[in-house]
């Protein structure tokens, strides 16, 4: 590519990669002691992990390589308008899901192996939500102006 060159992303891919990027911070913060609160508890996965993400969000080291593996797969998926939006939309309904199951189990049993608690519970509605809504919305094509040019 030349110096002249561009490389224009649309609105979906740009949306993906900040989403990717945003995983990738978070999931490179959960290893650092001090963001990450009662660091030195955190486990491999399972709900017995007390160490938390900004003192909120609890985490354990499977959690983290989750959020980074996210990370690197949005930026990846960004390459392309059509794997950008299958990036959003896909990991917003696997947050949907993420958020239902936590519903659903006992957090204090071996099925919460992620960790999740009722922030991770909330965040992974809003992250779901939003991916879907930024896959669909960005994705449609641009209307044609209602003004005609005289």
């Amino acid at each position: 590519m030349s110096q002249t060159q561009r490389v224009t992303r649309t609105p979906v891919q740009a949306a993906a990669l900040v989403v990717g990027i945003v995983f990738l911070v978070v999931g490179i913060a959960g290893f650092i002691p001090g963001i990450t609160t009662n660091y030195d508890t955190m486990t491999f996965a399972g709900h017995h992990s007390e160490a938390q993400l900004l003192g909120l969000f609890n985490v354990s080291i499977l959690h983290n390589l989750v959020h980074l593996a996210f990370g690197v797969a949005g930026i990846a998926m960004a390459r392309t308008a059509s794997a950008a939006r299958a990036f959003l939309i896909g990991g917003g309904v696997i947050y949907l899901v993420l958020w239902i199951y936590g519903l659903v189990i006992d957090m204090n049993s071996a099925a919460n192996f992620v960790p999740l608690d009722d922030a991770d519970n909330w965040l992974h509605l809003v992250l779901g939500i939003g991916m879907i809504a930024l896959g669909i919305l960005l994705s449609r094509p641009a209307r044609a102006s209602r003004m005609t040019q005289r």
